[in-house]
């Protein structure tokens, strides 16, 4: 059944569209539960169960609580505010990064552990950049 969409009017389509996906979303349903009653058939013939299959972490859920880490930085302007150095960088981080003179490592809670110093750049790699500044300079 082949419709040309071309001589449909705006409120056809609309209702075309509308109508494709909601059957979309039945046969997804459907597909997943499909799929579910095969697992529990396969678990069910083999005396399994699902958390036999697919074990988790130390017993703990995969949305069990996560671990604290403790902070690694503070804010000089307001003590309250940490950042443990995961994840994205909180506005005050970045704002007092961008102070003439402040460095990460200022920011660095007394014992918390300093960054791990930059990797040395390569011989081969130095030279290369000094031939092209020096290119750059003649």
């Amino acid at each position: 059944m082949a419709i040309n969409l071309e001589t449909l009017s705006p409120a056809e389509l609309k209702a075309l569209i509308a109508n494709a996906q909601s059957q979309m979303q039945a046969a997804h349903a459907n597909h997943v539960n499909e799929v579910r009653e095969k697992i529990e058939r396969l678990l069910k013939n083999s005396s399994l169960t699902l958390a036999d299959v697919y074990p988790t972490r130390s017993g703990k859920g995969a949305k069990g609580p996560k671990s604290v880490v403790a902070p690694k930085y503070r804010n000089p302007a307001n003590a309250t505010q940490t950042w443990s150095g995961r994840g994205k960088r909180p506005l005050w981080f970045v704002q007092a990064l961008k102070k003439r003179g402040t460095t990460a490592e200022s920011l660095l809670i007394d014992g918390a552990p300093k960054a791990a110093p930059a990797k040395a750049v390569k011989k081969g790699a130095a030279k290369k950049v000094a031939k092209t500044a020096a290119k750059k300079a003649a």
